[in-house]
């Protein structure tokens, strides 16, 4: 698998893959995440490529104190290779050569598989509650 930089191209071959991964949610429109993503320079989007089809992602960015990680997603065919792996590294690297110290993530209390995943990487829990207000009116 090549790791590089989202491109334009790639957008529905994205969205494809978050929605095949169960990532979307009807309240978070995918390509206006995407266009949002793409267009600050604190943020971008890492694909994963294989034989030219789009396989992998992982969505980060910063405010400059925290890192971020979101949509981090890999074809259900391919998982348990170490593609999540390799992009949760890609996604460090990139917040690490922007001098950015941590990074952090969020994932549903339910989502065992998951918590499983990132305690494998040595992601550990931390007691955190978290607030939220709509600003867009859903």
């Amino acid at each position: 698998m090549d790791i590089r930089i989202f491109l334009p191209r790639d957008r529905d071959a994205v969205i494809a893959l978050w929605e095949a991964c169960g990532l979307t949610r009807p309240w978070n429109d995918p390509g206006s995440d995407i266009a949002f993503c793409v267009s600050k320079p604190e943020s971008t989007i890492l694909v994963g490529e294989q034989d030219g089809t789009v396989i992998a992602s992982v969505m980060t960015g910063h405010d400059g104190h925290r890192g971020w990680l979101y949509y981090l997603a890999v074809e259900p065919a391919l998982q348990k290779g170490g593609h999540g792996r390799a992009m949760v590294a890609a996604a460090e690297n990139w917040l690490q050569q922007r001098g950015v110290p941590k990074v952090m993530l969020m994932v549903r209390p339910e989502n065992d598989k998951v918590r499983a995943f990132y305690d494998a990487l040595g992601y550990a829990e931390e007691p955190r509650v978290i607030f939220a207000r709509r600003l867009d009116g859903k």
